[in-house]
């Protein structure tokens, strides 16, 4: 059956010579425009009115437009490894259901070294925070001492989204006081070791966890050990050198200290400071006074607990609960009937008290309103 349109110019074909109008003004004015960034300034500015698909495929028949199938791949060839064992350690967090249905999606954050593709350490978490990467890093360092640079992405963790030398994350202060060096990938690729590994442990890892019938965060960290052994037995690969470039770490080096959250207040004159809705009271001594208007050093564990130190020194404190906001209370008239006095709600009475003393009995009145409607 052949159909009645054979032979005749289609219904949805553009104007005699406007899509010559519209590749004439693109090749002018739009040459380094996409098609939909052309196709709203032929609409705005010249009144042309095309589809976004039809100038695209117009820019690509007159040589304006590459589509993205047929550019040219962008090569990410690979790097030869570090030589050394703990010349850089390549770490990530991976989001999966690790114990499949038996317990809800958590995080695993892996360390990887880079010159023999070891894994070093794993830890699972709720969520990929600093806090968790503090626990990580700190039992990582008491396993095998402090690597020379950490490899990571550019997550939050790691980097500020305003990062200059003085607005550090709380991850970059704590390296820097450890001498860790911290690089951030520009890109996935970049990190790809970690990145294939994540893959083989979201394979490999679960069916383990499933045959050892593990199906919470405390059960896997502490069985994940056994795990890592095995299995940098059989995928580990020997480094070009055989030297070790962890350092141990100094004794003057506080973990607990370093890997925690960290702030600063400064010192009031009345010996307080605010910090999280608590105000901390120091006690009034001579040596603590010496100390207003000072920073003052606010460490936060993993816990959640607080302390303060100035100088390396702990201080003791007491902690007040700072109220919240009270909002105002309406009161009505009635209520302010039933509360008031009869002579001081006269009119000729109040006419000669002195605007003071009457402005302090309707405060009176309405604090005492408020709190028997409490």
């Amino acid at each position: 059956m052949a159909s009645r349109h054979r032979g005749k110019p289609s219904n949805n074909q553009l104007a005699p010579g406007l899509a010559k109008k519209a590749l004439h003004l693109v090749r002018d004015h739009y040459g380094d425009f996409g098609p939909t960034l052309a196709c709203e300034q032929l609409r705005d500015r010249h009144g042309i009115i095309l589809s976004k698909e039809t100038l695209r495929a117009l820019m690509i028949g007159a040589g304006l437009w590459i589509p993205k199938a047929a550019r040219p791949t962008r090569l990410h060839q690979p790097r030869e490894r570090r030589p050394c064992v703990g010349e850089l350690v390549q770490i990530d967090g991976s989001r999966h259901p690790w114990f499949e249905r038996r317990a809800a999606a958590c995080t695993l954050l892996v360390f990887v070294d880079d010159a023999t593709g070891k894994v070093l350490q794993l830890h699972f978490a709720e969520t990929e925070t600093t806090t968790s990467y503090f626990e990580a890093t700190r039992r990582y360092i008491e396993r095998h001492g402090k690597p020379q640079a950490f490899y990571a992405d550019r997550a939050a963790v790691f980097r500020s989204p305003s990062a200059t030398a003085r607005t550090r994350t709380q991850f970059q202060r704590a390296l820097d006081e450890l001498g860790i060096d911290l690089i951030c990938a520009n890109s996935p690729q970049a990190k790809g070791r970690v990145e294939r590994l994540n893959r083989t442990l979201q394979d490999r890892l679960v069916k383990d966890m499933r045959l050892e019938g593990i199906s919470g965060i405390e059960a896997a960290n502490a069985w994940c050990d056994d795990f890592v052994q095995r299995f940098n037995t059989s995928f580990a690969r020997t480094p070009s050198s055989p030297l070790d470039a962890h350092v141990p770490r100094q004794q003057n080096e506080d973990l607990e200290l370093i890997l925690a959250v960290r702030e600063t207040r400064k010192l009031s004159h009345k010996l307080t400071l605010q910090h999280g809705r608590k105000l901390y009271l120091l006690e009034d001594k001579p040596e603590l006074r010496a100390l207003i208007g000072q920073p003052i050093d606010i460490h936060t564990d993993a816990d959640g607990q607080v302390a303060l130190r100035a100088n390396g020194k702990l201080l003791v404190h007491a902690i007040l609960e700072l109220p919240q906001l009270a909002r105002s209370t309406d009161v009505d008239s009635k209520t302010i009937h039933h509360t008031v006095d009869k002579r001081t709600r006269n009119r000729h009475y109040r006419a000669d008290q002195p605007a003071g003393i009457i402005a302090q009995g309707t405060q009176a009145a309405k604090k005492m309103s408020a709190q028997r409607r409490a």
